[in-house]
């Protein structure tokens, strides 16, 4: 069912994420570009992505637990009819439990998640010297934080100018599919943003969405423009923590962590070519997207555990097909193509990097 043809007696997507939202990406459909599908027999929503013959679908359905098992049984006969098998992409363990029998279903490890409580937030901040002193830096810069209108923001060329500024520093096209980098021009209405400022300006904003079924809130997007003093993006997640807090919320995480070594036991289970592939990904990939730096920004706020995430396809053996789809979902572009951006960006910076090297010596 297409979100236009509901009944009037139907719930809407952003009604069903804000009732049985319990995957940490429930709120990321209501973000552009996702086809949203209702089960005809449930309150139950999908939201998903098509790339060739396979639907890659944000997280899970959702829908109440009890009702994920035959929700997930009609979506995939709706799949099937239209020629297309199915893998759920940010899976967590629910679900992952869920088709631990299944001969019809295969799982990989893709990453993990850091989670705090933010009741135990100024436990941690007594715990980190380094933190302390990112806050303080940020202080001593002038830097503010604000709580703002998600309605006022939509139409705000300030922030659209630091998400422009961010996205430039980065080097790398940005990320799609469950990662869409302009959610202040999606579904806004439950979500919270803070914005940092310094004698005035815009600097940096977090945007967080709310994981209703835990009470808790996904943090998933820090935006921080180069303009912005170190400790700017701490400072965000402090009032971001102690607000969570302060409204009684006892889950919070910054989102997965592809590549993550707090996976690493678990991607045991992975096939042997992944592994293979995970290996090299692990030692290379900081020239693509800087997974190393992400898990060590996250890792130094002190989180209570981390969760393992996964990718379930309704196929016997995970195949590199499916691989492929995810890549390009979250690429926008072909894999290969964004493999040989990095290689050109990698060979630039090694190019500057020896240029440094040598011109000294020449002085």
């Amino acid at each position: 069912m297409a979100e236009g043809n509901l009944s009037a007696s139907h719930p809407s997507a952003r009604e069903l994420v804000m009732t049985y939202g319990w995957n940490t990406t429930a709120y990321q459909i209501l973000n552009p570009g996702l086809v949203h599908w209702f089960a005809p027999d449930a309150p139950a929503v999908v939201a998903y992505t098509r790339c060739h013959n396979v639907m890659l679908v944000v997280g899970a359905p959702v829908c109440a637990a009890d009702a994920l098992q035959p929700v997930m049984a009609s979506f995939e006969r709706f799949a099937s009819e239209e020629g297309c098998r199915v893998c759920y992409v940010g899976a967590a363990d629910r679900m992952r439990d869920l088709v631990a029998g299944s001969r019809e279903h295969s799982t990989i490890v893709i990453g993990a998640q850091p989670v705090w409580n933010p009741q135990g937030w100024n436990a941690v901040i007594e715990s980190r010297r380094s933190l302390r002193a990112q806050l303080t830096r940020a202080r001593n810069k002038g830097v503010t934080i604000e709580a703002r209108s998600l309605a006022e923001a939509d139409a705000s060329p300030e922030l659209d100018r630091v998400l422009d500024e961010w996205l430039r520093s980065r080097g790398m096209p940005p990320l799609h599919f469950m990662v869409e980098p302009r959610t202040l021009h999606g579904v806004v209405a439950d979500r919270v943003l803070l914005v940092a400022r310094r004698a005035g300006a815009a600097v940096a904003f977090l945007v967080a969405s709310p994981v209703a079924a835990r009470n808790g809130y996904l943090i998933e997007q820090v935006a921080r423009s180069p303009r912005a003093p170190n400790g700017s993006s701490e400072l965000l997640i402090d009032a971001a923590m102690r607000r969570f807090a302060e409204d009684g919320r006892v889950y919070v995480t910054l989102g997965l962590v592809a590549l993550s070594s707090q996976a690493a036991t678990a991607s045991a289970i992975n096939p042997w070519w992944l592994r293979l592939m995970t290996t090299f990904a692990r030692a290379h990939a900081n020239r693509f997207y800087n997974f190393r730096g992400l898990e060590r920004f996250r890792t130094k706020m002190s989180p209570a555990y981390w969760e393992t995430i996964y990718a379930i396809s309704n196929e016997r053996s995970f195949s590199l097909r499916t691989l492929y789809a995810i890549g390009a979902a979250f690429s926008g572009i072909s894999p290969w193509r964004a493999i040989a951006l990095g290689v050109v960006r990698a060979l630039r910076h090694e190019g500057q990097r020896l240029y440094r090297s040598v011109m000294p010596r020449r002085e």
